[in-house]
């Protein structure tokens, strides 16, 4: 039951309301005579204080406020992947119907009743079904499969009736238990409360990415969580978007929370155009994006990655592995400083309220790889890959900190390496991930045991490259041994072939774990070429003018079916020009 209190207070997006009745903590209110969605944020005898979700200029003291009674809640069912939401859950393409920018107090669905879904029962008449369970499926595009399951609040059942296949819609039920219960295709959930599940998995399955350097050096486990944290200009929103198009997860929530609009817009008009690699279907019958951008009211900010974690938990419970791209934590942590701000809290380092770190764990750990809950037990999973953007590229600022206590996978960007045009800007040196040991099975199982010796290979080689730049500072290059000048040489080919990749090359911008491994032992075959000839006498400035580099960049380009036969090939002519130098005698 509605109740109405009155405004008293108006603090940029905080509204304080007189209340004679009691309310609930993250209740839904709709604030002023333009009905503007809000919610309850904090509870003091006589008011409460309103985290209003749209711009509150023009709102007067004494306009209604009126309480819901309803926690932030988001509707789920067919038709959320390939839609764009705002921070609220709100579809922007139906907005955009009423004109080009959102109304105020505008109130959409999430979902579009009048659309029809093609349903095909799994369950039949008498079967008792539980919580979690499924009664039946519908296409969603043409590769996802959605599942109508029982919603995680319900009470187990006993089918009466239930829908024969057939066009339907949102609000026409499925199916009717003997209790008088409906069931429809969809339900609303609490965007802030997570959805049950069975039990938890271990991390033993990788998240591939399709980019080097993150699956060899630096892997990331299905159901895991990564930070990539960087300043101005290193890369984040690049990164994310290719490991949008490239990892091998069946859903992707993509969160624009709080990033410049020029990068929003550049998303939403080339994920539509895209297609995904896995199964050559346009890649956003897989995605939903969620928007709010800078400009945007800095409430909904807050809201946004728990309505992003919410959609992809209902994806998880079908039996899908989901990956949620949130760009960037740091803007949400500042929509959280600020509200803070506005409601006098005693604020913490640098400013950040004090329950900064609470806030994250309790988004982090809705990640996981978990069984879903009924009796077919099924396997789902939520990856989180979350950027940062710590003021100055300074790692030890609160949210950079609080992220890294609650994640698996550090992937730490370097503004000079950015500056140097290589990318992705990854510092090896820096980076480090924690579910090594657990992944190492599959990818041994995959792969073979010489995965591990050719990883072992690449980041021995480059550890070396870091003493031995710091000898040539002391020394001078032509103070170093023939084979030192040569490992030098080697690294930078790892670095410049190897670990750079390039996001907008139609093929090099993913690369499968078998090209991985075939360049890998490419350039460990060229080492043992060319160390045995140093060991003969050759001088490194000898083979310099080798084209190794050239020779090395048209195989990374090579499409993956051709590449054993080019690498064997390129290989063997090096190995002749190699063999056709003479030793000179010194």
């Amino acid at each position: 039951m509605n109740k109405t209190g009155s405004v008293i207070g108006i603090s940029g997006p905080v509204v304080r309301a007189a209340i004679n009745f009691p309310v609930r903590m993250f209740e839904i209110v709709h604030a002023g005579r333009e009905s503007l969605l809000g919610e309850v944020i904090r509870i003091r005898s006589g008011a409460a204080d309103i985290q209003v979700y749209e711009e509150t200029s023009g709102m007067r003291v004494g306009e209604p406020v009126v309480f819901s009674g309803e926690l932030l809640s988001v509707e789920l069912g067919p038709g959320l992947l390939g839609s764009v939401l705002d921070g609220i859950g709100r579809p922007l393409a139906r907005l955009r119907e009423e004109g080009i920018y959102i109304g105020r107090g505008a109130n959409i669905g999430t979902l579009d009743e009048s659309r029809e879904w093609n349903f095909s029962p799994q369950a039949g008449l008498g079967d008792t079904i539980r919580p979690g369970e499924t009664l039946g499926t519908l296409p969603e595009g043409t590769r996802i499969l959605h599942k109508v399951l029982l919603p995680p609040n319900s009470l187990p059942g006993r089918i009466d009736w239930i829908a024969p296949p057939g066009e339907m819609k949102l609000r026409e039920p499925v199916c009717r238990f003997e209790d008088g219960r409906e069931i429809t295709l969809s339900h609303r959930w609490e965007v802030r409360r997570s959805r049950p599940f069975a039990s938890r998995l271990p991390f033993n399955r990788p998240l591939m990415t399709g980019q080097r350097i993150l699956d060899t050096l630096f892997p990331m486990a299905l159901g895991g969580a990564a930070v990539i944290p960087g300043g101005f200009g290193t890369g984040k929103t690049v990164t994310q978007q290719s490991l949008a198009k490239w990892c091998n997860a069946d859903v992707i929530v993509y969160i624009g929370c709080g990033e410049r609009g020029n990068e929003m817009t550049e998303v939403l008009e080339e994920f539509p155009t895209l297609m995904d690699p896995y199964h050559n279907i346009p890649l956003m019958e897989r995605m939903v994006l969620v928007a709010n951008t800078s400009n945007m009211p800095v409430a909904a900010r807050e809201a946004s990655i728990y309505l992003g974690m919410t959609i992809a938990e209902f994806y998880r419970d079908m039996g899908y592995a989901v990956a949620i791209m949130a760009d960037s934590t740091s803007r949400w942590a500042e929509a959280l400083r600020e509200i803070g701000g506005r409601l006098e809290e005693m604020p913490g380092e640098e400013g950040y309220p004090a329950y900064l770190g609470t806030r994250l764990a309790q988004y982090y750990e809705r990640a996981g790889r978990i069984t879903t809950l009924g009796k077919a037990g099924q396997e789902g999973s939520i990856s989180v890959i979350n950027a940062v953007s710590p003021p100055g590229g300074d790692f030890s600022e609160p949210v950079t900190q609080s992220s890294l206590r609650l994640s698996g996978t550090f992937w730490a960007l370097d503004k000079s390496l950015a500056q140097q045009r290589h990318f992705p800007a990854i510092n090896w040196q820096n980076s480090y991930t924690l579910y090594d040991e657990s992944l190492a099975g599959m990818f041994a199982e995959k792969l073979g045991e010489e995965w591990s010796r050719l990883r072992l290979f690449l980041s021995e080689t480059l550890s070396q490259e870091k003493s031995l730049l710091e000898l040539v500072q002391l020394v001078g290059r032509d103070g170093l041994s023939e084979q030192d000048k040569w490992t030098l040489n080697l690294s930078e080919l790892f670095r410049v072939v190897y670990l750079q990749q390039n996001a907008f090359d139609n093929i090099d911008a993913f690369c499968s774990l078998a090209k991985m491994k075939g360049l890998l032992e490419t350039l460990r075959a060229l080492d043992v070429f060319v160390s045995e000839r140093l060991k003969e006498g050759l001088i490194f400035e000898q083979f310099s003018e080798i084209p190794l580099r050239a020779g090395l960049l048209r195989l990374r380009g090579t499409p993956d079916t051709d590449f054993p036969e080019f690498a064997a090939r390129w290989l063997d002519e090096t190995k002749e020009s190699l063999d056709r130098i003479e030793v000179v005698v010194r």
